[in-house]
């Protein structure tokens, strides 16, 4: 019998995936499951064909999802069909051959440079816990390029102090180094001497709420939205928009394709390439605003 918690077991034990993601596929699969069941009352995983899968799509379209959820949702599918299909679950895969909508490759956001100084003046800010918490939150962001999950993740243990680096579990908990300079140096030290003495920890999380339990990707969320909000009026103000200002502030400042990649923890130069096409576009403004002849 084919079922859900046994692929979402797999992908833990035997593919060693991360909650995050792990978490993503049976959210994708619950929600095609609310789907074909609305369809037909004796429809399950091994009857489906390719025609409710194609419904499928077509509804999300009608509903507004725009492509690239779609196609998430879709890759998370077509996963659940190889896995049953390799183990003889089932005989063919209902996925295998439905075409998803092409996604248009939008460039990413990112905040200015003279945004990011504004942001992170510590003139600007009071001593209270919440704000040096915020403060060095956006500050490990951006110096550091890490992901969400990876933030939520990083522990007392993973921050070196001494060689200044980072420990980061990535995707499929693949882990890289990340180092640090000076600035971000000060910044850890003090958030967690302020830490330390203010919050009685339950966790042994590098980031922890006054109470002392792990930050959640939500609160985090939250945090990083009124921040970039104080400087900026780009429509998306998430953890991810502090990603994207790393790289984008890395390749203006002439670092390689590559070690930008490596930092980010990309599995596809293809993936950091998109970087480029954002300060390429930086230059065609500079050129139209500044040559005399434009």
């Amino acid at each position: 019998m084919l079922e859900v918690d046994n692929f979402l077991n797999y992908l833990s034990l035997e593919r060693n995936y991360s909650p995050c993601t792990i978490d993503g596929y049976g959210r994708d699969l619950k929600h095609f499951e609310q789907f074909f069941k609305k369809q037909e009352e004796n429809l399950n995983w091994e009857t489906i064909d390719s025609d409710i899968i194609r419904n499928w799509i077509e509804e999300m379209m009608n509903r507004g999802n725009s492509a690239t959820s779609i196609n998430r949702r879709l890759s998370a599918l077509r996963s659940f069909y190889r896995y049953a299909q390799k183990r003889k679950i089932i005989s063919q895969n209902p996925a295998r051959c439905i075409k998803a909508p092409k996604r248009k490759r939008a460039l990413p956001y990112f905040l200015k440079e003279k945004e990011m100084d504004n942001l992170l003046d510590k003139t600007k800010r009071s001593k209270k816990y919440n704000d040096t918490l915020a403060h060095t939150i956006i500050m490990v962001f951006y110096e550091t390029g890490i992901r969400l999950s990876e933030l939520l993740n990083l522990n007392d243990a993973d921050v070196n102090y001494i060689t200044k680096e980072i420990k980061v579990i990535g995707k499929r908990n693949k882990h890289r180094i990340i180092p640090f300079g000076e600035e971000l140096y000060e910044a850890l030290k003090s958030y967690r001497n302020q830490r330390n003495q203010e919050v009685e920890s339950h966790s042994e999380a590098f980031f922890q709420t006054p109470k002392g339990t792990r930050m959640t990707i939500d609160r985090v969320r939250e945090i990083v939205k009124q921040e970039l909000s104080k400087v900026s009026s780009i429509e998306k103000r998430s953890p991810h928009v502090l990603r994207h200002t790393f790289a984008t502030a890395m390749l203006n400042n002439k670092a390689n394709l590559e070690s930008v990649k490596e930092l980010l923890g990309h599995k596809s130069l293809s993936t950091t390439e998109i970087y480029t096409h954002v300060t390429f576009d930086q230059l065609k403004s500079a050129y139209k605003s500044s040559h005399p002849r434009v």
